[in-house]
């Protein structure tokens, strides 16, 4: 069976860190253009950060930038979010996702994804069950 999982999430202090964790079953992930997503309560969903399949481009919004890391650890077949210096905003539920075949356009597969997916123009093949990151102190 095809699918992914987020792992990772927890509370944290503002100021602190986490490392989120997505892992695939059944298919191999650098192949695959990944986005890491957050739905906050009362909020639409963001793509946080997003890496394009053989990592030739990457993707941070500007709320995240120069915060958070996103990689990919081919042995593990998972690709990790680092989020550095964690804020109470930061807090949601982070989902990731995949797509093996996103569509070639004049912005890198990166932004694309992250931009275009949550606003509903495309869909990504997989998505995880989400993992809830809450930052409070």
């Amino acid at each position: 069976q095809l699918q992914l999982e987020e792992s990772g999430g927890g509370l944290v202090q503002p100021g602190g860190s986490l490392r989120l964790s997505c892992s695939a079953s059944g298919f191999t992930l650098d192949s695959y253009a990944i986005g890491w997503f957050r739905q906050a309560p009362g909020k639409e969903r963001e793509g946080v950060s997003c890496i394009s399949s053989k990592d030739t481009s990457t993707y941070y919004s500007d709320s995240v930038k120069g915060r958070f890391t996103i990689s990919r650890d081919n042995t593990k077949n998972t690709v990790i979010l680092q989020m550095n210096n964690l804020k109470p905003e930061d807090t949601g539920v982070y989902y990731c996702a995949g797509d093996r075949n996103f569509p070639r356009l004049e912005i890198t597969t990166a932004q694309a994804v992250c931009v275009l997916v949550p606003q509903g123009v495309y869909d990504m093949d997989y998505w995880g069950k989400g993992t809830l990151v809450t930052v409070s102190s």
